[in-house]
C-alpha cells in the first residue's frame, strides 16, 4: 500500500487529499478517509495537502500509527458493518460516494 492515512483523521476529514488526488483513491468513511492500495499510484500528491499531516507513505508511517497500514487494507478487503460485501477497487471514489461506515479499529475509538 503506498499511501496510508492515520489516526489525525479521525474527526478531522478535511478532504483536501480526496480534491488533489489524480486517480481518485481515497474514500470516505463515516470518521476516516481511507486510501485504496490497489488503486493508489504513489503519486504522493494527497501528502502535502494534508492540514493535519495524517498521510505518509505506509514504510513512513509513525510508529503509533503503524496498525493503520493494515487498517486502510481492510476497509477495502472486509465487509465493512451494514454493507453486503467488501468494497474491493471500485474505480474511484466519486463512483461511490460517501460509504459512511468505518473499520471496527476506528469505530471503536
Amino acid at each position: 500500500m503506498p499511501y496510508v492515512i492515520a489516526s489525525p483523521c479521525i474527526d478531522i476529514m478535511d478532504r483536501s487529499c480526496i480534491e488533489e488526488c489524480p486517480v481518485d483513491c481515497i474514500y470516505e468513511g463515516e470518521r476516516k478517509l481511507y486510501v485504496n492500495p490497489k488503486e493508489c499510484i504513489d503519486c504522493g500528491a494527497c501528502e502535502p495537502v494534508c492540514p493535519v499531516e495524517a498521510i505518509t507513505q505506509d514504510r513512513r508511517v509513525a510508529d503509533e500509527d503503524v496498525s493503520f497500514v493494515e487498517d486502510n487494507r481492510r476497509f477495502f478487503v472486509e465487509v465493512l458493518p451494514g454493507r453486503a460485501e467488501p468494497l474491493g477497487a471500485p474505480g474511484g471514489s466519486h463512483k461511490t460516494g460517501p460509504i459512511g461506515v468505518d473499520t471496527p479499529m476506528v469505530t471503536g475509538r
